[in-house]
């Protein structure tokens, strides 16, 4: 089953592509949610009510794109290039971080993200992707 995601605030939004992991089942079965982006450096991240525990994986450089979960903060971290602690152009969070997936475009569309705005994570509804886009 494929878990998809579709994150919005004012500028903009985007959609990613989640694997079955026990954080993003978790993550599923709350939204919607709507939270307050904060960045730091080349990152946009935000709380979730989730709370989860490092999984075996979890790592702290990434590619930019990635959708990550910060297990200290609670929070969804979405890396889009460097962060105030890289080595060169890497992506490196705060701390290893469960991996998710990935954006379905992009990830450079969320430097238009703004700390301090608002925003919104909801599932993508399956019956939007399989539907006829013609006549009879």
């Amino acid at each position: 089953m494929t878990l998809r995601i579709r994150i919005s605030w004012p500028a903009g939004h985007t959609t990613a592509t989640l694997e079955e992991t026990p954080t993003s089942k978790t993550l599923m079965g709350v939204l919607p949610i709507t939270s307050t982006a904060r960045t730091w450096g080349e990152e946009v991240y935000f709380d979730t009510p989730v709370s989860a525990a490092v999984e075996s994986d979890a790592r702290q450089v990434v590619e930019p794109g990635t959708v990550a979960f910060w297990t200290e903060g609670d929070a969804l971290a979405l890396p889009y290039g460097p962060t105030p602690i890289a080595r060169g152009a890497e992506c490196r969070l705060a701390s290893p971080c469960n991996l998710l997936g990935a954006l379905d475009s992009d990830p450079r569309v969320l430097a238009t993200v703004r700390d301090g705005d608002p925003i919104r994570v909801e599932p993508v509804e399956q019956a939007h992707r399989g539907r006829s886009r013609g006549g009879v």
